[in-house]
């Protein structure tokens, strides 16, 4: 399996794009990316301005080899939604969180607008609304969802996303796109049932620890994500990344998780997207102070 990260937060831009090849098959899961508008009171530098091209260079041009494409959700780093980029999904499978149930009202509108005011179901090859869905691919791919499972905490106004996996008699991939620990029970249930050899995540929002509720919640969020290392099969990988990396101290998160999974016996990767593809972790949005300071 050939697995490509591009965009995450280690790498400079917010996203968890995920391109595949498998079996002779490509799939593209949540092809996106974008930047705060404001962190620290402060725009985007000039750097991630730069980093955000050269990701979405990519992944148009990736998005030309992909057969299938998964969008877990309609936030905007999560996958092509600016004037132009419909023509992307021309011809492709689309695998997509349905937009009539179980979702907000911006993702909603953002949906709507894509696939029936721009016209992307019509351009499509085939449109599939996926919560609590699988199907195969050939005799030794499949691509399962979860049925919709909460932004962040159980009652997030964030609305909900899918859980990703890609499956081969060889090898499971599952991508946990926005779970953010998971912090929701049933995210940790979920994961821990499908056993992945490969998990892509989102790590816990450590960054927004201000007050004593969401400080209770993220250490929920890192006690799942080192519960599920407990469970994860031998020589597994987990990368953790996307909230996670909007913080400079996001090593003591994967230190605890990476301490998890030894205690349980297990060899198990801990790694950011960045370290995964061989890259240095490369933090522009927590840097920003910084970066805006240095005028670099």
């Amino acid at each position: 399996m050939r697995v490509e990260l591009l965009g995450f937060d280690s790498m400079g831009t917010r996203g968890m794009a995920v391109f595949l090849e498998v079996n002779g098959t490509t799939i593209f899961i949540d092809p996106g990316a974008n930047l705060a508008p404001r962190r620290y009171g402060l725009p985007p530098h000039r750097l991630e301005l730069e980093a955000l091209d050269r990701t979405l260079g990519r992944i148009h041009e990736l998005m030309g080899e992909a057969e299938h494409v998964v969008i877990s959700h309609y936030h905007r780093d999560h996958f092509l939604y600016r004037r132009g980029e419909e023509d992307y999904y021309n011809g492709k499978n689309v695998y997509a969180k349905d937009y009539t149930r179980d979702i907000n009202f911006s993702q909603r509108s953002r949906a709507y607008n894509l696939f029936v005011t721009r016209g992307v179901s019509k351009m499509v090859r085939k449109l599939e609304f996926a919560d609590n869905r699988s199907f195969k691919i050939d005799e030794d791919l499949s691509i399962e969802f979860s049925p919709p499972m909460p932004h962040g905490p159980e009652g997030t106004r964030l609305g909900f996303i899918l859980y990703t996996v890609v499956k081969t008699s060889e090898l499971t991939l599952v991508h946990a796109s926005d779970a953010q620990g998971p912090i929701s029970r049933r995210g940790v249930d979920f994961i821990k049932n499908v056993r992945p050899s490969i998990l892509i995540i989102s790590g816990p929002p450590t960054y927004l620890s201000q007050s004593k509720v969401e400080e209770n919640t993220i250490e929920e969020g890192i006690r799942n994500l080192a519960e599920i290392a407990k469970s994860m099969p031998d020589n597994s990988t987990i990368i953790v990344d996307h909230h996670l990396l909007r913080d400079l101290n996001y090593k003591q998160v994967l230190r605890v998780v990476e301490e998890a999974a030894s205690s349980s016996g297990r060899r198990v990767r801990v790694v950011t997207a960045a370290e995964y593809m061989n890259q240095p972790v490369n933090q522009l949005e927590a840097r920003r102070r910084e970066l805006w300071g240095s005028r670099l």
